[in-house]
């Protein structure tokens, strides 16, 4: 949880003391002394004799010996003061004390020691006893902050105590078999019998045993509600020994009936410490639920497809007998055959179970992509907010557009620190995304990465079509703006520039005439007058005509006139102009594009990007021109807004019906690309 989790960095930044060093070296002796009573309990059964060789005697009490006390010494190591530290050690040391007086009592038998055998009992189930209430009852219901989540759980321990109680006592005290009944050349003597306890055993043991059992039950419960009343960060880490710990009760619950599923139980007991060390140090590091997703995948992979894989077998060999190596073909065939298959199948399954409705990421991708259909841009935004919400299982999500006139839809509320998701669409960022925090779902660490992969980018898509969609409507109103202003400024250099020159050049040839007759050289001044005005109409007329189409085009072709710009671009840029494709049909408004965007790109270039090279690329395709004027200069700054240079790149291209598109990081230079229909 948070706030444990701090308080291990606080604890971890503790100055040593004394205590503390003590503590560890208990832990760690602790830790030490359970393998080797193991090794010492692995050698006594090694040397007994055929018929004192006890039957079931590795349990899952066996396997906490050697990760139990190991792991709960490396937790007292980095957390001297947790209690569930301790309760492993302890508990682990327990059972391998316990293991061996078992393995011991056997040994004294088979030496005639009967006596010392007999005395053995105690040990045995006193181990027993301690391993079982502190790791099976104890460690799961304190766990994972080491405390009881309410007082209300006392009972529950008491209950557990209580059992194991019972049960220790019917079998320290109970009257051995007699001779013959027991699978061992004689019968191992009980000190400690009381004979008047036998006539209660059976009930004892019944009693005892639903005890026991329910107390295990109602601690994996204990974890569950601790899990459903948890915060985000805490239901990862509860999931770790939540998931630990019921695994193993089920396989020793199962095992109970049919012994040939102990050994499941025996390899859940000996993964719990590890679980519980994660839950206490490590759960932010990975998501419990995506170790139950592959655990449940894999398992039900390997029994589907060997099922399928021994049934074809099997039946091949019923039909084709003598053909067994067909039959082995054919059933691998068919079984990895279902295998792909089975594994969408079973994952879906399982993301179903864990996270409902909105377990599968390609199913929002659906539902988003039909809703997306169905609307226009601004519609697809709230879509897209309402599809993440649900399959994240946040309180909101907001989708805010980089443009202009920012756009923002938010759905739900997404608080004052939601976490922000960059939208990138073709390396430029086009939008950002808010996600607020967790509702209340089980596991949502690992799904809300896989759900944002798959969304994310149709949520870019999006955000891309809202952009283009307002720099459509934006460049449609400049359009209409610009050509009416460009119509104004036309008729006033007609009306204003050249039509008053006209009309004062009319008056200039009137009084000419006049003069010719009476006054020669007047009438020769006149004229000079009139052919110097001729001269500015006419320099007046070619700003009007390149105003509305560069001469170059039409002197050089659009491949010469862009090679005429980079020529005329700074002598410290050297400019490299590449075209692939023919050029020489294009329409006249794209010619008209493509070379003012090649002007407006290296003046940006010439002024800004302090840059030691350029290229520019034509590429004519079927139906599409395309360009690139790239520089190794400064690039972008990161806090940037589009200028006027940049707005009437994408006008231009986008009037068109094309895209252009300006992207660069800092100190790597600018990419400006544009695409426009040619067809």
């Amino acid at each position: 949880m948070p706030g444990e989790a701090k308080s291990t960095v606080a604890e971890l930044a503790e100055p040593e003391t004394p205590g503390k060093t003590v503590a560890r070296a208990v832990a760690v002796a602790m830790a030490v002394a359970s393998p080797i009573v193991t090794l010492a309990t692995l050698l006594v059964w090694a040397g007994l004799p055929p018929e004192w060789v006890p039957r079931g005697a590795v349990t899952p009490q066996s396997a906490v010996t050697l990760t139990f006390p190991a792991v709960g010494a490396f937790l007292v190591f980095h957390r001297p003061r947790l209690n569930m530290a301790w309760m492993m050690c302890v508990g682990g040391l327990a059972a391998a004390i316990s293991d061996l007086a078992h393995l011991l009592m056997f040994r004294f038998a088979a030496d005639g020691a009967m006596t010392a055998a007999g005395l053995m009992r105690l040990p045995i189930q006193l181990g027993w006893a301690v391993c079982g209430v502190a790791l099976a009852m104890v460690l799961p219901m304190y766990s994972p902050d080491g405390r009881l989540p309410s007082r209300r759980w006392r009972p529950v321990l008491w209950l557990g105590i209580a059992s194991v109680t019972a049960v220790f006592l019917r079998v320290v005290l109970r009257v051995p078999p007699p001779a013959g009944v027991t699978p061992y050349p004689r019968t191992i003597p009980n000190p400690f019998q009381v004979p008047a306890v036998e006539r209660y055993a059976a009930t004892i043991d019944l009693v005892g045993w639903s005890g026991i059992y329910t107390t295990m039950a109602l601690a994996a419960l204990c974890l569950a509600l601790r899990l459903r009343h948890a915060d985000h960060a805490g239901r990862r880490q509860i999931g770790w020994p939540l998931f630990a710990f019921s695994g193993y009760i089920v396989f020793l619950i199962v095992g109970a009936f049919v012994p040939a599923l102990e050994w499941p139980a025996i390899a859940w007991a000996a993964a719990i410490p590890f679980a519980m060390a994660f839950a206490v140090m490590r759960y932010r590091l990975y998501g419990i639920d995506t170790v139950i997703s592959r655990a449940f995948v894999a398992a039900g992979l390997v029994a589907v497809v060997s099922a399928v894989y021994f049934g074809v077998g099997a039946l091949s060999g019923l039909l084709f007998s003598g053909f067994g190596e067909v039959g082995g073909i054919a059933a691998a065939l068919v079984a990895g055959a279902f295998f792909q298959p089975l594994r969408r199948t079973l994952q879906r399954a399982v993301d179903r179970l864990l996270y409902g409705a909105t377990g599968d990421p390609g199913v929002l991708a659906g539902r988003l992509t039909q809703a997306i259909r169905r609307g226009d841009p601004a519609r697809a935004l709230t879509s897209v907010v309402t599809v993440l919400r649900d399959g994240l299982a946040v309180e909101g999500v907001a989708v805010e557009v980089s443009d202009g006139e920012p756009r923002y839809v938010e759905s739900g509320r997404v608080g004052s620190d939601p976490r922000e998701v960059p939208l990138i669409w073709h390396g430029e960022r086009v939008g950002r995304l808010l996600v607020g925090p967790p509702g209340p779902r089980r596991f949502p660490a690992a799904h809300n990465e896989r759900v944002l992969a798959t969304l994310t980018p149709y949520a870019a898509d999006v955000a891309h079509a809202v952009r283009m969609a307002a720099d459509l409507q934006r460049s449609r109103e400049r359009i209409l703006s610009t050509r009416e202003e460009e119509r104004r400024r036309l008729r006033r250099d007609l009306h204003d520039g050249l039509g008053q020159t006209l009309s004062a050049m009319a008056m200039t040839i009137n009084m000419a005439r006049l003069s010719l007759k009476n006054s020669p050289d007047a009438a020769d001044e006149l004229l000079r007058e009139l052919h110097t005005g001729m001269g500015a109409v006419t320099s007046d007329i070619r700003e009007l005509v390149y105003g509305l189409r560069p001469p170059a085009l039409d002197d050089l072709g659009l491949a010469k006139a862009v090679r005429d710009l980079a020529g005329q671009s700074s002598p410290d840029t050297e400019v490299e102009v590449e075209v692939e494709g023919d050029l020489a049909d294009l329409p006249a408004a794209v010619e008209v594009a493509v070379y003012r965007i090649v002007q407006e790109a290296l003046t940006n270039i010439r002024r800004h990007a302090e840059a030691s090279g350029a290229r520019i690329v034509l590429q004519r395709e079927q139906a599409v021109l395309r360009l690139l004027i790239a520089d190794d200069g400064k690039g972008l700054p990161k806090a940037r807004r589009a200028g006027v240079g940049l707005g009437s790149m994408r006008e231009r291209a986008a009037e068109l019906g094309g895209v252009c598109v300006v992207g660069g990081e800092p100190g790597a230079g600018t990419r400006v690309e544009v695409m426009l229909p040619v067809a």
